[in-house]
């Protein structure tokens, strides 16, 4: 008995073991730049660029990974947890992504898609009855009915009509900042709340930022009969090792999520954003986006916490086609339909980032989930066409460049940015290449 007592335990050891080898592989290898065409020489000016960032005051730290054909080429983690408490920011710590939450959700809903839930030109009425009565405010300020349900595909391309909030001199910005969205219980009070709106015009007809992608959070709590975070953690997080990404930080791995800042103009220094969205008009630490510690409002286009090394792992199953460590979640086909430009060309100079409103080049493009770069040298940053990209409020942003098989991801906390870190990240990415593929 004692032996058989002892076998097995031998063997649960083992089994142990080979599951911690297996954790470990699943990781992104760190390599020399040198073997995937790049130059740790010139990568190192990313350290000078963060180093800059941190030592000027523009930023209080600055998080940095890039990843060409599926492995690690650059890794950095420079400056503090927060401006005040000179805390050395660790490579495990958590940062507010926002609207880096829409890829994910747009990940998501697509993967329903491919489970023939809905096909893109279906009226989001189908599962958003709320919405039968919307009316579209003319310019003159006019309420007219709408003349049709928005599709899943407006939805997806935020040409559906809703708008988010941003710009309370905007009257129909203020009143999304009046119905106070994001104190609602959870997403069937949000929807509630939507449908006394008005939409900003008629479905189809031009882009518009949006809280759309909070819609089809509902959208797919409503296929899948789960709710949003228990969806993404079983579709999205688990499969692909997502382990510190949630809508709710749990209370072991508070004290890891940073700091957030933003910039004050009239003492030119970084202040800390005290547990709001200033953007949206959040002054309650008890709205959604606020606190993360008593999360009931999953909302699918900015509520979301995460990691450096989480969000690449999102990034590189992108990257990949749809897959990591064997693992598929989506398909290929459906990934490149997606990071397709899915705007006309009326409509097709939307900018990118988190608010493009703000950038309307035509150099880029909207596809379902992603900003397109649809002109490298329209957009007046080194890129590549085809490259796909998205940022959050506070700053952080990631993009895939299929054409040199990159993926890239750098996150700091400072809401509205008035820095040019995003190009700067790109600039320092792209000449650091000793061989392109283009």
């Amino acid at each position: 008995m004692l032996k058989i007592i002892g076998s097995i335990t031998c063997v649960l050891a083992a089994m142990l073991m080979l599951a911690g080898e297996r954790v470990l592989a699943a990781e992104l290898v760190r390599i020399a730049p040198e073997q995937q065409g790049m130059s740790a020489e010139r990568l190192r000016r990313l350290d000078d660029l963060a180093a800059e960032y941190v030592a000027e005051g523009q930023v209080a730290g600055i998080q940095m990974q890039v990843n060409r054909g599926g492995k690690l080429v650059y890794s950095s983690s420079v400056g503090h947890r927060s401006i005040d408490r000179q805390q050395a920011l660790e490579s495990d710590d958590l940062f507010r992504i926002y609207s880096m939450t829409k890829p994910i959700t747009a990940v998501a809903v697509m993967q329903l898609y491919e489970a023939g839930h809905f096909h893109l030109s279906d009226p989001i009425t189908k599962w958003l009855p709320e919405l039968e009565a919307l009316q579209v405010r003319t310019p003159e300020g006019q309420l007219v009915p709408m003349h049709r349900s928005p599709t899943m595909s407006e939805l997806l391309t935020h040409t559906a009509g809703f708008s988010y909030g941003f710009y309370p001199k905007d009257p129909i910005d203020q009143a999304y900042r009046d119905a106070s969205l994001w104190g609602a219980k959870d997403l069937d009070a949000f929807v509630l709340k939507v449908a006394e709106l008005p939409l900003a015009f008629q479905p189809g007809t031009d882009w518009r930022y949006s809280i759309a992608v909070d819609l089809t959070g509902l959208i797919i709590e409503r296929m899948s009969g789960k709710s949003l975070d228990v969806y993404f953690k079983e579709s999205l997080f688990d499969p692909l090792g997502m382990a510190d990404t949630f809508f709710e930080v749990p209370l072991e791995k508070r004290h890891r999520l940073v700091t957030n800042h933003y910039w004050d103009w009239s003492k030119k220094q970084l202040a800390q954003v005290s547990g709001t969205v200033p953007t949206l008009g959040i002054e309650s630490e008890e709205d959604a986006m606020s606190g993360f510690d008593r999360v009931s409002l999953f909302t699918g286009g900015a509520g979301l916490v995460s990691t450096m090394r989480d969000y690449m792992r999102f990034a590189e199953m992108l990257r990949a086609g749809g897959v990591l460590d064997n693992v598929r979640v989506i398909g290929p086909k459906t990934l490149k339909f997606m990071t397709k430009n899915h705007l006309p060309k009326s409509l097709a100079s939307t900018g990118s980032g988190e608010d493009p409103i703000q950038n309307r080049f035509k150099s880029f493009g909207f596809g379902l989930g992603f900003g397109v770069m649809m002109d490298p040298v329209g957009s007046g940053t080194l890129s590549s066409a085809g490259s796909f990209s998205w940022g959050g409020a506070a700053g952080t942003i990631f993009w895939v460049d299929p054409v040199e098989d990159i993926a890239a991801v750098a996150m700091i906390q400072l809401m509205g940015s008035p820095w040019p870190l995003r190009q700067d990240f790109a600039l320092g990415v792209y000449q650091a290449l000793t061989e392109s593929y283009e």
